[in-house]
């Protein structure tokens, strides 16, 4: 007789992390600092002392990392950042770029 053989085939899975990207606001001379605050706080869901801490960052230097998301999340933060910039009357550079 035969002896039959159950095999088992192991089945990997695997799981692609998707590319992250940071999303970036840059300083200008312009935009007020509580309305940085409010953006951070409404689109990129920081609390207010965070917030605070980055638009200082921001204010200091040249540019403060809002959030890190994946592709598709980090460009529709950075468009609804600067679509409510525009619709207030302010130049607020906002971007998503790959990490």
């Amino acid at each position: 007789m035969a002896a039959k053989e159950n095999v088992k085939e192991q089945t990997r899975s695997k799981i692609k992390i998707p590319r992250q990207y940071q999303v970036l606001i840059y300083n200008d001379d312009f935009t007020p600092m509580d309305f940085v605050v409010d953006v951070l706080m409404q689109i990129f869901d920081k609390d207010a002392q965070t917030a605070t801490m980055l638009m200082l960052s921001v204010h200091e230097g040249s540019s403060a990392v809002a959030g890190v998301y994946p592709r598709d999340i980090a460009y529709t933060k950075a468009a609804e950042a600067v679509q409510w910039a525009r619709q207030e009357g302010y130049p607020l550079k906002v971007e998503a770029v790959c990490q």
